[in-house]
């Protein structure tokens, strides 16, 4: 491996390539690239959030009035969302089955997964 990290013909001709490209049309012209770039993806983002807003009122839990009615004081779990209860039966656990599918392998089962 060299001082530039380029470790084949292909790498070398990449190098060579953004060097005669940032040669021939300057790093400004590149610099701009990167910003019309970044512009298009704020815009982009921008939609997004914009759509989600219009199709879905509801976009933080605390906000559901099923939720808040859930954790309300005469609600199903009243202790809050940190209670033993929520903990629970929101909470899941790891299991590792890795050995059981090994084991179904072996017997010749063909898993699509």
């Amino acid at each position: 491996m060299s001082k530039l990290g380029v470790v084949s013909r292909r790498g070398f001709i990449k190098l060579a390539g953004f060097a005669a490209g940032y040669a021939v049309f300057g790093f400004n012209m590149a610099r701009e690239a990167v910003a019309a770039t970044m512009e298009f993806v704020g815009i982009r983002q921008k939609s997004v959030y914009e759509a989600d807003r219009t199709v879905y009122p509801i976009r933080k839990s605390q906000d559901n009035p099923t939720v808040q009615k859930l954790y309300a004081k005469d609600g199903f779990l009243h202790e809050g969302p940190c209670g033993h209860k929520s903990h629970e039966l929101l909470h899941t656990h790891y299991v590792d089955r890795s050995a059981a599918l090994q084991a179904l392998r072996d017997k010749g089962v063909n898993l699509n997964m």
